[in-house]
């Protein structure tokens, strides 16, 4: 590593949103972001191909041969990142980007964000869709106190469990509980959730967000099971009850 003058002044670590979906990316994004991806050259990224192409659809006359992906996911290793924001040390802004939404929620970057912390760079979040906020938003449930729970367990008695565990605290706090999960396995978390939560649950239903084919409704659980569910196969979707 090159050596760092007491003078040099450090770069950021800017986290920029993605696209939920394929959609244009102006339509959903604002034109910083297109400026900021068009200043900078480090990024660290979740997938190196989606990301590329991702700035590829926002900045079409980029040159790719410039930028510099570092790759960020489940697999890396917390050594990895020093010389992820190394760039930053030298004077170089760094942007941090998700596959889609917002970095750091739900997301890997955050080891980033917090190395970048202890090493006394600035964090900049720029703002951009994120599914979990706008099913909230679009839900009617309490958005004054509310729960981001990840995923379910996927042992079929500890997602029970989990499931009467969220909605105790759900009634007793007056807390909203949110959960994603895996596309492939939206229609058995469904049905599980339907199983397992009280008839007079309010739950939430919030897929393809911000997409042309969007659907956002909330019911009580004896009201979904006495409705058509909608197609939520493959389809990215955030799930809240209270």
């Amino acid at each position: 590593m090159e050596e760092i003058h007491e003078s040099t002044e450090l770069g950021k670590l800017y986290l920029i949103p993605s696209r939920l979906g394929e959609q244009p990316p102006l339509e959903v994004l604002p034109l910083s972001i297109r400026k900021k991806i068009n200043d900078i050259n480090y990024f660290i990224v979740e997938n190196e191909k989606v990301s590329r192409g991702f700035i590829k659809k926002i900045t079409p006359t980029r040159s790719q041969g410039d930028l510099e992906l570092f790759t960020l996911n489940k697999f890396s290793q917390e050594i990895e990142i020093p010389e992820m924001l190394a760039p930053c040390l030298k004077g170089f802004d760094v942007g941090l980007m998700s596959d889609a939404g917002c970095p750091g929620i739900a997301d890997p970057g955050a080891k980033a964000v917090m190395a970048a912390h202890q090493q006394n760079i600035q964090v900049i979040p720029l703002v951009g869709p994120s599914s979990i906020i706008l099913a909230l938003m679009g839900s009617g449930l309490n958005g004054q106190n509310f729960a981001f729970n990840g995923y379910l367990p996927i042992d079929k008695n500890e997602c029970k469990i989990k499931i009467k565990k969220l909605e105790k605290r759900a009634k007793i706090e007056n807390q909203s509980q949110i959960i994603i999960e895996t596309p492939y396995r939206n229609e058995s978390v469904l049905k599980t959730l339907l199983k397992h939560l009280h008839p007079e649950t309010l739950l939430t239903i919030a897929c393809d967000i911000t997409l042309d084919t969007e659907y956002i409704k909330t019911r009580s659980v004896i009201e979904w099971k006495n409705k058509k569910i909608p197609d939520l196969h493959k389809k990215p979707c955030v799930f809240a009850f209270h």
